[in-house]
């Protein structure tokens, strides 16, 4: 078949982003919407750039030296780049090539200027818009140019910043092509850029307009200052009309020129309300063609009917103005919408920034924890979330919602707050009933107790519960290991649906939430009251020093006891340094002192192997399956601690703890009414130290269930693999447990499924989830409305009382991790995978966090003070900085 190198923008449509890229595709889709005007034109096809590409002179290596280059060598980068845009702009078009276009141009008038415009097949597409990365000509005149600027724009393809975008993106340049649209030009009195949802905010039902005088090109490149404008259901609801001096038009010779702006038109609007609706109707018929909301380049100009004097006898022309398209493109940084069944507003609520893992999960993880979730959950952008819209509009759950938000995160409460002051979001429901106390979203638990379910009577102080309480876990799990085994194929997929029944009994046995609650209510009393009667901050925070039966905070001593094993031995440790492989433990035997260190790892991985950062996602590699992740934590013990470190680090926070008790106690008895307060409290301390360990035991279950699951359906990935319906074993991971069970019972797959969720996964990791998200789009992040902090500091959570100075180490990666002693770990997020760190560090600051989130509770169990929900943390506070951070007050000052 011949192939075609120029097709009309009416031959083409939004299905052809192969032939034509991106940006021809959706010129081509919007020349076909009824009632919009795009300037017409046609595309150089991409057969014609794969021709003259494969007749450039040494492309092909240089190609190859590039994929090879280091993503951070940015020298290297630069300089390959530049010989690969010479190389392509210094070969010649075939001729028969260079006929198609000159005949195109003959149709559509030789004579008339043009815009030669980059259009890239990875460009414009729903997950990477590619906005500025290749180049577009303006104003270009006569065959011999346009012929030119062709060719430029195929080298445009290999600009730096297109290059770097596509390694930051994942795309492999060989699998990028260049189509070219060339258009009539147009020469607006206005032009600019209509999103049909607010970029800020994420609202789907708010349309920005940015526009200015002259050729759009002023607003891309930051010349001028656009007029903004905000429209919400059909009105301006707000505007901003810049000062506008300066203005691109294009030259009567070619190509553009900035002009000023004459003094009378420089504060005038450059669009009227009207023609500002007028765009944003234009723009939702686009959006709705496309399907998702629109970043639509749009210019004004003049338009002739032909009849000038309005006699109707088309002896003259009437000039007026009409809205004309030059580019749509999807808004690739609008966090998605949960999915809904009606048309009513919801409000969701990020079930991450309580689990401490806000990351995207793959399909698989997703859904898995919807399953076993207490309450229904809705995925959004790989991130889930609770629908908390009938828990707002009811004024009782309200109050215990928000009281209950607040103490964990007070940015979500803030959040949430803004939402409940707009009238428009909340609907009037009948009265529900209010929820029980239990932790906001479960941070114990995916998801707590089932809504509405009336709280439990108090329960003893007894130590002996939180035993019976473990035994009872330790049991189920073994059960499930045991009952596991046998099951394969869909049987397997059965016996799973039922275990995940066990999973949320044994997750919502009210005995088990009463325990986690029993130590959460003593810390907020004893926080509360001793700050009351002894002025004194998160006293709490002393009090729970070293407490009982804390999984969490085991491990991470565990692994100081690991390190004692190998700190005696030479040849171990300089063969740490060096492990890649994850089978370094069935080399270590051959090493002085090796069975003993693999022994010690292994009990360890025994114990704790079931654990990995982001955990809670079954599809992250787990330590048993990494082990290596632990290795440079391992080796920091080795350098960083004394023999017996794990047992006197404990005593030392037991014997605080005991010391903070007395002195409390004593200081009280000294108060009026002094031995009733004093009773009061030790009741407390007594019930916080034997309950709040026992708030990380909770999640420790649901993660030693989730490595079950996750090794039987691996052993059915192998089969399918074996069966040749998957190609590898963790392809199953970008399937959901639903669809993974359709795929084993017909041993049928949708070839295009799994590289769809690959591209959409990749998309996801590069949002940032909101804490607070609401139907209409908006993403809210709240604020800390505090006016207690220094000037310049950042603000957060205090979490874990104390202040210390040190050496930051923005660590988002815990196998690179590289800490000394005095070190405080600035990072994203930590959930419990992190705790073996924390034994090392002096300190605490992390972007997500709530009071009663595992990082906090184990900085608390640690004695670290920490400071959490910081707002870019790990971006405003550099490697190697300095910092002070105040965790008795929530603050972090970033030292000279």
């Amino acid at each position: 078949m011949t192939e075609q190198y120029v097709l009309d923008l009416q031959e083409v449509d939004e299905t052809q982003v192969a032939v034509v890229g991106g940006k021809g595709a959706h010129l081509g889709g919007l020349s076909r919407i009824e009632g919009i005007r795009v300037p017409r034109g046609f595309c150089v096809t991409t057969h014609a750039f794969r021709r003259t590409m494969a007749e450039a002179p040494s492309l092909e290596e240089r190609l190859d030296r590039l994929a090879r280059v280091n993503p951070d060598d940015r020298e290297e980068i630069r300089t390959l780049s530049a010989e690969i845009r010479r190389t392509i702009e210094d070969t010649p078009l075939p001729a028969d090539l260079a006929t198609s276009i000159t005949h195109a141009l003959a149709r559509h008038g030789e004579q008339a200027a043009y815009a030669v415009r980059s259009s890239a097949t990875a460009e414009d597409l729903p997950t990477a818009s590619f906005a500025g990365q290749q180049d577009t000509y303006l104003n270009v005149g006569g065959p011999t140019a346009i012929l030119q600027h062709v060719s430029r724009c195929w080298a445009s393809l290999f600009t730096e910043r297109a290059v770097t975008y596509r390694r930051r993106n994942g795309i492999d340049h060989r699998t990028v092509h260049m189509a070219v649209v060339v258009q009539q030009m147009v020469f607006p009195r206005a032009a600019g850029i209509l999103f049909t949802a607010d970029p800020v905010t994420g609202d789907r039902k708010v349309a920005t307009v940015d526009a200015g005088f002259g050729l759009g090109e002023a607003l891309v490149s930051g010349l001028v200052n656009p007029d903004t404008f905000k429209v919400r259901h059909g009105e301006v609801v707000a505007k901003t009309i810049a000062a506008k001096q300066r203005a691109v038009q294009p030259l009567p010779t070619g190509g553009t020129q900035e002009v000023s702006v004459a003094a009378p038109q420089q504060e005038q609007p450059a669009l009227t309300d009207d023609q500002v609706l007028e765009l944003v109707r234009i723009g939702r018929r686009i959006e709705a063609h496309f399907g998702r909301p629109q970043d639509i380049e749009w210019c004004l100009t003049e338009d002739d009917d032909g009849d000038s004097d309005g006699d109707g006898d088309g002896d003259g022309k009437t000039v007026s103005e009409a809205f004309q398209i030059v580019q749509s493109r999807p808004i690739t940084t609008l966090y998605p919408i949960p999915e809904a069944d009606d048309q009513d507003h919801h409000v969701y609520v990020s079930v991450g920034h309580q689990q401490m893992m806000t990351d995207a999960m793959k399909p698989l993880g997703y859904s898995m924890w919807q399953l076993t979730a207490m309450v229904q959950m809705h995925e959004a952008g790989g991130r889930l979330f609770v629908d908390v819209t009938r828990r707002l509009a009811s004024p009782a759950s309200r109050t215990v919602l928000l009281d209950l938000m607040g103490k964990g995160d007070p940015l979500v409460r803030d959040a949430l707050e803004t939402v409940i002051d707009r009238d428009d979001l909340i609907p009037s429901f009948v009265e529900v009933p209010p929820p029980p106390k239990a932790p906001p979203l479960a941070d114990a638990a995916p998801a707590g107790p089932p809504a509405g379910a009336a709280p439990a009577a108090p329960i003893a102080t007894d130590p002996a519960l939180v035993t019976e309480l473990i035994k009872r876990s330790e049991a189920s799990v073994a059960a499930l290991e045991r009952d596991v085994r046998t099951k394969t194929g869909p049987a397997l997929f059965d016996f799973l649906l039922e275990a995940f029944e066990e999973h949320k009994r044994v997750l919502g046995d009210p005995l088990s939430m009463q325990a986690v609650m029993a130590g959460m209510e003593a810390t907020w009393w004893l926080n509360e009251k001793l700050q009351e009667w002894l002025g004194e901050k998160n006293a709490a925070d002393t009090l729970t020093l070293s407490a009982p039966d804390n999984i969490t905070s085991e491990m991470g001593l565990a692994l100081l006891d690991v390190a004692d094993v190998i700190r005696p031995h030479p040849e171990v440790v300089a063969f740490l340094q060096g492990v890649q492989d994850e089978s370094f433990l069935d080399e270590l035997p051959k090493l002085a002192g090796g069975t003993e260190a693999r022994d010690a790892i292994q009990a360890y991985l025994d114990r704790y192997g079931m654990r990995c950062v982001g955990e809670i996602d079954i599809t992250r590699p787990r330590w048993s399956e990494c082990p290596t992740t632990l290795v440079p934590v391992i080796l920091d013990n080795v350098r960083n601690f004394e023999p017996g470190a794990a047992e006197q680090r404990f005593e030392q926070g037991r014997q605080r703890a005991q010391q903070k008790e007395q002195e409390v106690l004593s200081r009280l008895r000294a108060l009026p009414d002094g031995d009733r307060k004093a009773d009061e409290t030790k009741e407390m301390i007594d019930r916080i130290r034997t309950f709040i360990g026992y708030r990380e035991y909770p999640k420790y279950g649901i993660i030693c269930r989730y490595f079950v699951y996750k090794k039987a359906l691996l052993d059915e990935a192998e089969r399918l693999v074996r069966a040749g319906v998957l190609p590898e074993r963790e392809d199953i991971f970008y399937l959901t447990f639903q669809e993974l069970h359709e795929v084993v019972r017909s041993k049928q797959l949708d070839d295009q499924l799994i590289p769809q969720r690959k591209d959409a996964f990749r998309s996801y990791q590069a949002l940032t989830p909101p804490r607070v998200l609401t139907s209409d789009g908006e993403a809210l992040t709240g604020a800390y409305r505090r006016d207690d902090v220094p000037a310049g500091a950042l603000v957060g959570l205090p979490v874990s009382a104390g202040t210390i100075e040190g050496r930051a180490r923005v660590i988002l990666d815990m196998s690179q991790a590289d800490l000394e002693a005095g070190d405080i770990l600035v990072t994203s997020f930590t959930d419990p995978s992190w705790s073996p760190l924390f034994v090392g560090i002096a300190g605490l600051v992390t972007e997500v966090g709530g009071l009663m989130t595992h990082g906090a509770v184990i900085a608390r169990e640690y004695g670290l003070p920490a400071v959490v929900g910081v707002e870019q943390a790990t971006r405003l506070i550099r490697d190697g900085q300095r910092i002070r951070v105040h965790g008795t007050d929530g603050y972090i000052e970033i030292l000279p």
